[in-house]
């Protein structure tokens, strides 16, 4: 992220973010019910709704983004879900996000599970996948707001990614 003035901080982060949204939803079919605009906006309410204090910068306002575009995706997810009783399940293509697992697609509550399993083995392993996927932030970025040396992320980037993996060629466990 880089530095703006106050009245461009809000433009640019809402770009930042709209752009990490339309990343997402390029691998979603035509006609998806979720659009990356929606998908923005909804994140922003939820941090606009969180009583807390304020955000340290722009990356720390974009790691809150990331955890809050990963819920709304997840109770559309959901949503969509109980609406079809179980049906289909919406996919997504990890490699558009750079998790690059050899386009492995997957269901995004089977990726919240995993995650969240993932979370109660190592914390800081979660939030750096939250922040890549969900954030669209730099490893340099996500170093600094999981505070590790740039190294030591992308170490720990790389056993993340690789934990996942095989969690999610082991299929759902819902």
């Amino acid at each position: 992220m880089e530095d703006r003035g106050a009245s461009g901080d809000f433009a640019f982060l809402y770009r930042h973010l709209r752009s990490v949204a339309e990343r997402y939803f390029r691998t979603e079919p035509p006609g998806h019910t979720l659009q990356p605009t929606a998908l923005v906006h909804e994140a922003f309410l939820r941090l606009m709704e969180q009583e807390g204090p304020a955000f340290r910068d722009q990356q720390h306002f974009c790691a809150a983004a990331a955890v809050a575009m990963r819920h709304v995706l997840v109770d559309h997810a959901r949503r969509r879900r109980a609406a079809k009783r179980g049906g289909d399940r919406r996919r997504v293509t990890l490699s558009t996000a750079e998790l690059d697992f050899d386009q492995q697609s997957l269901d995004m509550l089977h990726l919240h599970l995993a995650l969240e399993r993932l979370g109660k083995l190592d914390p800081v392993h979660e939030r750096i996948v939250v922040l890549k996927f969900f954030g669209g932030l730099e490893m340099k970025e996500i170093a600094v707001e999981v505070d590790l040396s740039l190294r030591a992320a992308e170490r720990a980037w790389r056993a993340a990614r690789a934990w996942l993996l095989t969690q999610l060629r082991a299929g759902p466990d819902l």
